[in-house]
């Protein structure tokens, strides 16, 4: 079984035991780190105070839940007890609430008055979904490059990521990364699986557009994935114009169908919980209107992030904010230059076994489109976004992880591939300090 260095070997006998075990041996140093932290006072009191307001005083708080219900998490937390009650909770996605507050309705009859369960019942979605993700990306790079080694290098990098606690935390950044690599994965099969008849490719594609929705749901950069579907309708009218016979112009109309309700299912991610806001605050006669009612497209997601959080295109670019600038610099630096390289070579993932596969240029142009996103998100980090939290939602994009994995597999640049994996392992430790005692970066 490897679990330390393993890029100089061949992948283990039985990868998703050593996955399992390298997954439980990371978290449980995450955890210590979270709950040793317990013993320094917290530069915040948001959480004991939250805890109280919601629970009572006499409230049964599990340690591990009061040390990783912080920052974002308490919105998330607050939505799933008590529902959405202040217009800037709608910044943060339904996806996690909805799901908590499901789940906690379903165990209330079981659990003792006053016990923090939505807390706890986020942290158990957190492990299970991170987990998940890890075996999904672990599949969908099998199923590309037919390399288990890369397979299993890429997984085990998901796992150390520099997201570190926040994919412990009541946070979206687990679920994201589950429904997203499961997207990829049955977008791949699609792509694949032509020869086994179209019903299995149409019905893998849409059910990656559903992924890819769900997703968004807890993520609004899950918009990205809806770059796949545009380049297969694309490469559809294609088919449609330049087909040689009725046969493939009618497969290629089918073809462009499905991607475009692909891409409705990946808005829908974000249409619909849009549209419940508008409903809310918009519809019927109010006394009352908001500013973002009255926009040509009104968006609550982009009122808030803007009035609440200064989010904006360069509003970032200040002065006291060049620390966290140099912060996130490593992290976008590897999605940068992974997101070029794979664009420009994308045969390092579709064929790096040297066997030709099926679909072989399909392979190709899915690996370019997922760089291209993932290069999309760095850029609208560096603009746009609050810089620091890309080590963060890195965590749910693919192809960072291969180019890694590759770099490690590789002679020539298995000690930057080595290099890499320091920084992650060291960054998230350290953030995992720093998160459980309320202080940046978040």
């Amino acid at each position: 079984m490897v679990l330390t260095t393993p890029w100089n070997t061949s992948a283990p006998s039985r990868p998703l035991r050593s996955l399992t075990s390298l997954f439980l041996l990371w978290k449980g140093f995450l955890l210590a780190v979270a709950l040793s932290a317990a013993l320094a006072p917290a530069y915040d009191t948001s959480t004991t105070l939250f805890l109280e307001r919601m629970y009572g005083r006499d409230a049964r708080v599990p340690l591990l839940a009061a040390q990783l219900t912080r920052w974002d998490a308490l919105y998330a937390m607050h939505a799933s007890i008590k529902g959405r009650i202040y217009e800037q909770e709608w910044a943060f996605g339904l996806g996690l609430p909805a799901l908590v507050s499901g789940i906690a309705r379903l165990l209330a009859g079981v659990t003792p008055s006053g016990y923090a369960l939505e807390p706890m019942v986020a942290i158990l979605l957190a492990h299970i979904t991170h987990f998940l993700a890890v075996l999904c990306l672990y599949r969908l790079t099998v199923l590309l490059s037919g390399n288990a080694r890369l397979a299993y290098l890429s997984a085990a990098l998901h796992i150390l990521s520099p997201a570190g606690l926040f994919l412990s935390a009541p946070y979206n950044e687990s679920p994201f990364a589950c429904f997203s690599f499961l997207g990829n994965l049955l977008f791949a099969v699609g792509l694949t699986s032509a020869l086994l008849g179209p019903l299995r490719t149409h019905g893998a594609m849409i059910a990656a557009g559903m992924s890819f929705g769900l997703a968004t749901v807890f993520r609004s950069n899950g918009l990205t994935s809806g770059l796949l579907f545009a380049v297969e309708a694309v490469n559809s009218l294609r088919r449609i114009v330049v087909g040689g016979s009725g046969s493939q112009r009618v497969g290629g109309l089918v073809a462009l169908i499905v991607a475009v309700l692909g891409g409705l299912c990946v808005a829908a991610g974000s249409v619909v919980p849009q549209t419940l806001a508008w409903m809310r605050y918009c519809a019927g006669d109010r006394d009352v209107s908001r500013p973002w009612c009255d926009k040509m497209v009104p968006s609550i997601y982009t009122f808030v992030q803007e009035k609440y959080w200064n989010v904006g295109f360069l509003r970032y670019w200040t002065l006291n904010q060049v620390p966290l600038f140099l912060l996130a610099a490593p992290m976008l630096a590897i999605l940068l230059t992974s997101g070029i390289d794979l664009f420009q070579n994308p045969q390092q993932v579709s064929r790096v076994a040297g066997k030709p596969r099926n679909n072989d240029e399909g392979c190709k142009w899915f690996v370019r489109a997922l760089a291209a996103s993932q290069v999309v998100v760095a850029v609208l980090a560096i603009m746009t976004y609050h810089v620091q939290i890309i080590t963060r939602i890195s965590s749910g994009y693919p192809v960072w992880y291969w180019w890694v994995a590759g770099c490690l597999m590789e002679k020539k640049r298995q000690r930057l591939g080595t290099v890499i994996v320091m920084f992650m392992m060291l960054y998230g430790g350290v953030q995992g300090g720093l998160f459980a005692t309320f202080l940046p970066p978040a």
